[in-house]
This record gives structure tokens, C-alpha cells and sequence, in this order.
């Protein structure tokens, strides 16, 4: 068997083993909670591990690992920024929101709110920045299955990207919240193990002396000693003013938009007690953080054994560095065939974790949209748990469709980079909303709209409007230049514009209901009547 043949395999194999879990958890599902909720019977450590398995995406592993290895120390502010986030969520969001809600968001809004017009602008949210996220994970699966099959060019590319849509549409439409759950945990100890183990070999290599592995790094980085410090992205006087306001939007970005992910939020319902909530975050906080650290010996690794130029020769963003690096260190430590096995393992972790996260964002927006939107705007709570269920696999259908067309237009980008837009999305139009909602008595409806639709407007409105979309060489159109705004990231702007449309909307409109809030207050600080949360 060739090498090309073997790693192809190795890789079907995973691919295989993932479905294979989809459809025995489908058997479990047999209503509304098991289909977004899990039945809410998973433990605080499971439930942990599929948060770690949920948000080491393709942006961690790819897209961190290239960023580190084209721009050196600027590409580990996104480790430090997507840790750092979770305390924010341990501390504000976790614990409160399963106790208020039910299955999505929207349920902790609407409880004390008019549910229609909240349902509405919450489930629309929810939608915009799954599919932001969605389309990072759709450009990292591109990248890595065109590496691993050999496809170079832009059809090969596409098609690659299509047929990963219609697989993460598989898992969601066949195994729910549960499927999804079990894909997610499998995956995120796949990808500790192999992480790990590439990190291992790596230090191996440089005698474990991350002195030498970094001397290499910039040595054969091209950049000197200026790839160890600060400003070869971001704050570089060149750049002038916009490229340190780049860096701070990014860090705000990063660290307040974990609290207001649609796909993150749904996982605190899965669990049965708040308890088990805070001890799923905190597995989830240990998981992640020892990840990152991984990612910091991958990144500088493929930068100081496959060197920036054959990266960016395979891919201009970056995002196959760290598959690359695994074939590279097979080669030298195992020979050929331990290079085509180690690339296989690494791009089949790295499969399932874009295929396990796409389903879980794929799962929080179909979920909203049939359960916010269809069932309690559009039928006003009168549709069956079997007809919303059926109208959440449907509009998993075009979610996913909308993602693929996307993902096709944004090869050109990052996927850290571009995961980074959506947490600037979701920072800017749900967490204003959620934490009004949970601490400020006299919000009200005009205000959690005012909030959800001005941050997640200004947001989408400034990225269409930045150089990510036109006006740079990397843009989704670098023939065409209608930019004016000079970021980035759009998160500088448009989540303070988040919270003051939340305060204007709040202030300017009368009604208020005082009582509702201290049932909710009850209700999100002691866990009492969360079963009935929601209006059902």
C-alpha cells in the first residue's frame, strides 16, 4: 500500500468510527430534551470534556499552530485570549444560565420579557454567528483534507468543503445533542493524545530544551529575533494607530465572545444540576488550558522544522502547519512511513474535531431557529415536540448549505483569525443582552432588541466594510477595495455600540416588569423551577 493509500485509510477510519457513534446515540433520542439537551444526563466531568472537545476547533489546532508559526509570539495572544475567556464565562454565565434556561439563549431573555420579539432578534443572532464560525471550520477542513489528499487546486478545494458540509449535516440531522455530545468527548481525548504526542516528539527532538526549539524557530523563520517578540502582527509602528487599536479589538473580542457563543451557552443545559455546570467548566477550563500550551510547541515546532515559506507555500493562512509539522517529525524520527502515518492521525483528530464542533454549532442554530423561532414565534407555542424537532433537522439543511457557499469565498483566511470575527460577533450583539438580562432590574425588552440588533448589526456592518472582506491581498475579495473601516476585528467598536444600544433601548421605553425579575433572579442564584424554565 502506498503512503498516499494508507494515510486515506487511516483517515476514512476515524471518519467511520465518528458516524458509527452519531447513529447509536440517534437510538437514544426519543424527545425534545434528548434531541438539544442530551436528555440532561451527562455528568460535570463528560459534560467538560465535550466543552474542551467543542471549543478546541479547528481555529485551536489549525489555525493557532499557523498563526504561531508565520507570526511568532503575536499568534499566542489568540491561546492566551480563548483561555482567558472562559473565566468570564465561569464567573457571570455559567452557572446562572442553567438555571434560567431551558434549551437555548432565548429562554433565559424571554422569561422576563415579551418572548416574541426577544425570541426573534435572539434567534437571528444565534444564526449570524454559528455561521461565522461555522465558515472557519469549513476553510480549516478545506486546507487539511487538500493537504492529506493531495488536492491543490481551488475545485478540489471547494469540493472538499462541500462534502464536509454534508457530513457535519449527517451528524446533527441523525444524532442531536446527544451524538454530538459523544463525538465531541471521543474527540476532545483524540486530540489531547495526539497533540501531546506531537509535542512530545518535537521536545524530543530539540533534547526538551525550548531554548533551542525556539533559537531554530526564528532561525528558520526568516524573521530573526523579531519572530520571539512582540509586533510582527499587531502594534507594529509601520501600521501606524490602527494596528495597536487591531490588537486590543482582538483581545476584547476574544475574551468577552465565549460568554456569548450560541454553541457554548446550549452545553450548560446538558448537564442536571448547576453544580455539575461550574464542574463542566472548570474540566473544560484544565482541558483547554493545557492544550494551549501544546499549541505553543506546535506552532514555533513547524516553524523551526518545516520552516514559514513551505507553510505558506501549502497554505498562505497559515492553517496547515501543524499537520504538516507531524509529517515532518515522523519523517525524521520513524522515516517515510511514520511521517504518512503520524500526518494521517494528526489530520483525522483534526477532521473530527472540525466535523464534532461544526456539529455542535450546526445543532445551536437549528435549535434556535425551530425552537425560538418556529415554535414560539411563528406557531406561538402551539407546534409539537415532534414537529419542531423535525423542523430542526430541516434548517440544519440550510445552515449548512449557506456555510458551505461561505466557506468556498473565505479560503484565503485564517481560521483562528476568522473564529476570532465571530467571537466579536457574538461579544458584541448576545453578551450585552445576557448579562443586562441577568443583573441590570430595570431592562426590558426594547432594550435586549436595542442590544442584540445594534451590537450584531455595527459588527456584521464593520467586518463587510474592513479589509478582511476587500482592499488586502488575503481579503475574500482582493480584487475589489470598498473598506473604509481601517480594524480588523470590529470588536473595539461595535461591543461598547452592543451595550449602549442595550442601555439606550432600556432607558428610552417605559415598560418594565420588576416582578419577573426577581423570579428570575431566585430562579438563576438557587436553581429552583429550572426543569419548567421557559414557559413549557
Amino acid at each position: 500500500m502506498s503512503n498516499h493509500a494508507l494515510s486515506i485509510t487511516l483517515f476514512l477510519i476515524f471518519v467511520a468510527a465518528t458516524l458509527g457513534i452519531t447513529f447509536w446515540a440517534s437510538r437514544q433520542n426519543k424527545s425534545a430534551s434528548d434531541f438539544y439537551a442530551g436528555g440532561r444526563s451527562f455528568s460535570g466531568f463528560q459534560n467538560g470534556m465535550a466543552i474542551g472537545g467543542d471549543y478546541m476547533s479547528a481555529a485551536s489546532f489549525l489555525g493557532i499552530a499557523g498563526i504561531i508559526a508565520l507570526s511568532g509570539y503575536d499568534g499566542f495572544l489568540y491561546s492566551i485570549g480563548f483561555l482567558v475567556a472562559w473565566l468570564v464565562a465561569l464567573l457571570l454565565v455559567a452557572e446562572l444560565m442553567r438555571n434560567s434556561g431551558k434549551y437555548t439563549m432565548a429562554d433565559v431573555l424571554a422569561f422576563r420579557m415579551r418572548p416574541r420579539p426577544v425570541r426573534t432578534a435572539a434567534g437571528v443572532s444565534t444564526i449570524v454567528v454559528s455561521i461565522f464560525y461555522l465558515l472557519a471550520q469549513m476553510v480549516g477542513a478545506g486546507a487539511l483534507v487538500g493537504l492529506l489528499f493531495g488536492i491543490t487546486s481551488d475545485a478540489g478545494k471547494a469540493l472538499t468543503i462541500v462534502v464536509v458540509g454534508l457530513l457535519m449535516i449527517v451528524y446533527v440531522v441523525v444524532g442531536g445533542m446527544k451524538g454530538t455530545t459523544w463525538v465531541q468527548i471521543v474527540k476532545a481525548v483524540l486530540l489531547m493524545v495526539g497533540a501531546a504526542l506531537v509535542t512530545l516528539l518535537v521536545l524530543g527532538h530539540f533534547g526538551f530544551n525550548l531554548s533551542n526549539l525556539l533559537g531554530t524557530a526564528a532561525q528558520q523563520s526568516g524573521k530573526g529575533d523579531a519572530f520571539l517578540n512582540p509586533g510582527l502582527k499587531y502594534g507594529v509602528e509601520a501600521k501606524g494607530l490602527a494596528s495597536k487599536l487591531d490588537l486590543i479589538s482582538l483581545g476584547l473580542a476574544l475574551v468577552l465572545g465565549t460568554a456569548g457563543l450560541p454553541h457554548i451557552l446550549i452545553r450548560f443545559y446538558t448537564v442536571p444540576t448547576a453544580k455539575d455546570a461550574r464542574k463542566s467548566v472548570l474540566w473544560g477550563i484544565g482541558i483547554i488550558g493545557v492544550f494551549y500550551l501544546l499549541t505553543l510547541v506546535l506552532g514555533f515546532g513547524a516553524a523551526a522544522l518545516v520552516g514559514s515559506g513551505a507553510i505558506a507555500k501549502q497554505n498562505k493562512a497559515g492553517n496547515t502547519a501543524a499537520p504538516q509539522l507531524a509529517q515532518k517529525i515522523g519523517e525524521l524520527i520513524f522515516g517515510d512511513v511514520g511521517g504518512t502515518i503520524l500526518l494521517a492521525v494528526i489530520a483525522a483528530v483534526a477532521f473530527a474535531t472540525i466535523l464534532a464542533v461544526v456539529a455542535g454549532l450546526t445543532l445551536a442554530s437549528s435549535s434556535s431557529f425551530a425552537h425560538d423561532l418556529y415554535a414560539h414565534v411563528f406557531k406561538r407555542g402551539t407546534a409539537t415536540e415532534r414537529q419542531e424537532i423535525a423542523v430542526a433537522r430541516v434548517s440544519a439543511l440550510v445552515i449548512g448549505a449557506v456555510s458551505i457557499a461561505l466557506g468556498i469565498l473565505a479560503q484565503s483566511l485564517n481560521v483562528a483569525f476568522l473564529v476570532a470575527l465571530a467571537f466579536a460577533v457574538a461579544a458584541s450583539g448576545n453578551l450585552p443582552a445576557i448579562l443586562y438580562s441577568l443583573f441590570w432590574k430595570r431592562f426590558n425588552t426594547a432594550g435586549a432588541v436595542s442590544a442584540i440588533y445594534g451590537g450584531l448589526a455595527s459588527a456584521v456592518i464593520l467586518v463587510i466594510f474592513s479589509p478582511v472582506v476587500s482592499g488586502s491581498p488575503t481579503a475574500m475579495f482582493p480584487d475589489a477595495d470598498f473598506h473604509w473601516f481601517p480594524l480588523e476585528n470590529p470588536g473595539l467598536v461595535s461591543i461598547p455600540l452592543g451595550f449602549l444600544a442595550g442601555y439606550l433601548g432600556t432607558v428610552l421605553s417605559k415598560r418594565q416588569d420588576t416582578a419577573k425579575y426577581a423570579e428570575m433572579e431566585v430562579r438563576s442564584l438557587t436553581g429552583a423551577g429550572a426543569e419548567k424554565a421557559a414557559g413549557h
